[in-house]
C-alpha cells in the first residue's frame, strides 16, 4: 500500500507533538495535516518544526473539514468535546479515526457506535501494547480468583492530567469486571472518605494520584486472605502510546467500518 495519509489532531499538546514526530519518522505514513482549535497560536506554524522534527511543509490548521478531505487516517488525542466533533467529520469522510482521548461520558458510546457504521474507529483508554497485555492478564486473573479476592486499581499521572480515574485505569477496571462477569458501572468505588464501613464484596476500587511529570503508573491489586497479587505497568515515555496509535491506524486501514479496540489490533480477543 502507498503511504497512509495521516492527520494529527491536538498538534500543540504533548501527545500531539510526539505523534507528529513519530508520523514523520514512520516509513509507511505521510503527514498531510495537523489540527488545532480555532484561534490557537500555533495555527499556521510548520508542524514538523512545532514537533522539533525539522521542517515538514505541513502547516497547522484550524479547519478540520478541509484537512480531513485529503487524508486516510486521523489520530486524535485531544479532549472529549473535540473528539466528538471530529468523530462526525471522520464518519462523513469515511476515514480511519484512532481515538486515544479519555474522559468520555457513558452516553457518548451511542455516538461512537453510530459513527462506526461509516468509518473505522479504533478507540482505547490506552494505546500501549504492554497495557493491553496487562488488561488481558487482569481479565484472566479476576475470572480465576473469583470474589474471594478484592480488586483495587491504583494509578498515578502528571499534574496536568484533567480526568480521573485515567482511561487506562478504567480500561483495567473493565477487564476485571469482564473477568468477574459483572458491570463495572454498578460495582466501581471511586471515592472513599470518612467512616465507610467494611469493604463490600465484589466491588472494584480505584485510587488516583497526581503529581510531577509522571507519564503513567498503573497497578491492579488482587487481595485475598493471607496473600495478594499485583499486576503492574510502568510507562517511561509517551512513545509507547504513539507506537500503538500508529500501529492501530495502519491496521484499521483495510478493515470494514466498525468500532474496534487495541485488543483487536493486537489479536488479543
Amino acid at each position: 500500500m502507498a503511504e497512509l495519509r495521516t492527520v494529527v489532531a491536538g498538534a500543540s499538546g504533548r501527545m500531539g507533538k510526539a505523534l507528529l514526530a513519530a508520523t514523520l519518522a514512520h516509513p509507511e505514513l505521510k503527514l498531510v495535516g495537523a489540527l488545532e482549535r480555532e484561534g490557537a497560536e500555533t495555527v499556521g506554524q510548520d508542524a514538523g518544526l512545532l514537533a522539533g522534527a525539522g521542517e515538514a511543509g505541513v502547516a497547522v490548521s484550524d479547519d478540520p473539514i478541509e484537512v480531513l478531505a485529503h487524508c486516510d487516517a486521523l489520530i486524535d488525542f485531544t479532549l472529549p468535546d473535540a473528539s466528538l466533533a471530529l468523530l462526525e467529520l471522520a464518519a462523513q469522510a469515511r476515514i480511519v479515526h484512532v481515538i486515544g482521548t479519555t474522559g468520555f461520558a457513558p452516553e457518548d458510546e451511542t455516538k461512537f457506535r453510530a459513527a462506526a457504521r461509516h468509518c473505522r474507529i479504533v478507540k482505547s483508554g490506552n494505546m500501549s501494547v504492554g497495557v493491553n497485555l496487562v488488561a488481558g492478564l487482569v481479565r484472566r486473573a479476576a475470572a480465576a480468583l473469583g470474589p474471594d479476592f478484592d480488586i483495587e486499581i491504583l494509578e498515578m499521572h502528571h499534574r496536568h492530567k484533567v480526568d480521573a480515574p485515567s482511561g487506562t485505569a478504567l480500561l483495567l477496571g473493565e477487564a476485571a469486571a469482564e473477568g468477574r462477569g459483572i458491570a463495572l458501572a454498578e460495582n466501581a468505588v471511586r471515592v472513599r472518605d470518612g467512616h465507610t464501613g467494611p469493604r463490600p464484596e465484589g466491588k472494584i476500587g480505584f485510587a488516583t494520584l497526581r503529581g510531577g511529570s509522571v507519564v503513567g503508573e498503573h497497578s491492579v491489586i488482587l487481595a485475598g486472605e493471607g496473600e495478594w497479587i499485583e499486576i503492574a505497568h510502568h510507562a517511561l515515555d509517551r512513545s509507547i502510546y504513539t507506537r500503538g496509535a500508529l500501529k492501530a491506524a495502519l491496521w484499521a486501514f483495510d478493515k470494514k467500518p466498525g468500532l474496534y479496540h487495541m485488543a483487536d489490533v493486537l489479536g488479543l480477543h
